[in-house]
């Protein structure tokens, strides 16, 4: 029994408009391909993971730090039942 050697080639491409590639063999390549059909392999760029995105706590820490910080308790207070006095009339 004859064992095939398998080769492998990483060759990087862009995707072209159409979603096209155009893959273009180095001249070293040892394999005379040109008519034989080869396997091409994708491997697509990774998603970002929420490691990266901004957590919660971030998001939070960017509200508090835009919001005006002239009012205390009792005036935020004070304006909430203000607030809810109207929705009674």
């Amino acid at each position: 029994m004859n064992p095939i050697m398998q080769s492998a080639l990483r060759i990087e491409a862009k995707v072209l408009p159409g979603n096209k590639i155009e893959i273009d063999l180095p001249p070293d390549t040892a394999l005379n391909t040109v008519g034989n059909t080869i396997e091409v392999i994708l491997l697509l760029p990774e998603k970002p993971t929420r490691a990266t995105e901004q957590s919660i706590l971030e998001i939070l820490a960017e509200i508090h730090s835009q919001r005006p910080s002239s009012r205390n308790l009792e005036e935020i207070n004070r304006d909430l039942q203000a607030e809810r006095d109207t929705w009674d009339s």
